[in-house]
């Protein structure tokens, strides 16, 4: 990968993308994400579409399209059972064909210059594994901007940030495959799957980045507040807190403190009010 990542030619590195598409997907939505991808300033080699589960059949008709229309591009792999999201984007870097791999999901939209921005960072750091960016949330239009997700950008400043919170916009993620390898891959955990596979990359010393820029536009409604919440959301939380403390990447008190302010947010606290903390203070502009 080093080697490929000093030739300076973005046009010659060859991507992967990876994208997981389930039941309650929108077709329309999905096409839209699916062309975001494809229209870019650097092209991916292959988008590696996981179909977790069964689906309707007007989605089905949209992704038997999609493969129609760009043909070898697409890397299809149907599973008959939904196993989770975790359990589907495992199963997507292990068949991903090359070492880059970036993340989409299935209802958002990538800015056309994402991926140049985001080789360009694998190319002048060659020692970092993975490469985030900001994400704007949408609202219907994607012009109508509702909120921004901000993220720290330098590695020591994500490790610190780990501590509270997920460091990365997943959606907006490069990483080096043999890294996410490295560290056993996606592990399924309800909804925080990719703040655990942070946690375990950082463990086994993986680096980390984020760009300053908007790398995708993420698409939002009143449930997206609502999977931000739930015991079932708590739990996993606490889980993934739990680990954290067994492997000392944060100490009791903060523990504690996290376990708290999670119970607050995810059991005790109303989806408006959910929704309005997330758009006027979680997401407020971290340093960096």
């Amino acid at each position: 990968m080093e080697q490929l990542l000093s030739d300076n030619n973005l046009m010659s590195l060859k991507f992967s993308v990876l994208m997981s598409v389930y039941k309650n997907d929108n077709p329309e939505y999905f096409k839209t994400a699916i062309e975001s991808v494809i229209n870019q300033t650097v092209k991916p080699t292959e988008i590696v579409l996981v179909r977790d589960g069964m689906v309707a059949d007007n989605l089905q008709e949209t992704i038997n399209e999609i493969i129609n229309e760009y043909g070898g591009l697409i890397n299809y792999i149907p599973l008959e059972q939904n196993g989770g999201l975790g359990n589907a984007l495992k199963i997507g870097v292990e068949k991903a064909k090359y070492n880059l791999i970036a993340r989409m999901d299935s209802d958002d939209y990538s800015l056309p210059n994402r991926f140049e921005l985001q080789l360009k960072a694998f190319i002048e750091n060659v020692n970092v594994d993975v490469v985030g960016g900001q994400i704007e949330e949408f609202d219907g239009d994607i012009n109508d901007v509702v909120g921004r997700r901000n993220v720290p950008l330098t590695h020591l400043e994500i490790v610190k940030y780990m501590k509270m919170r997920s460091p990365f916009n997943h959606p907006t993620v490069m990483f080096k495959k043999s890294a996410v390898e490295n560290c056993g891959n996606y592990i399924e955990m309800h909804y925080v799957e990719d703040y655990y596979l942070w946690c375990r990359m950082f463990l086994s010393g993986a680096k980390f980045m984020n760009l300053k820029e908007t790398l995708v536009k993420m698409r939002v409604n009143k449930e997206t507040y609502m999977r931000r919440g739930g015991r079932n959301y708590f739990k996993s939380q606490k889980t993934l807190d739990k680990f954290k403390k067994e492997h000392k990447i944060i100490g009791f008190f903060t523990y504690i403190k996290n376990i708290c302010v999670r119970y607050v947010q995810c059991v005790l606290m109303p989806n408006k009010v959910r929704a309005w903390a997330y758009s006027k203070i979680l997401n407020r502009k971290v340093s960096g």
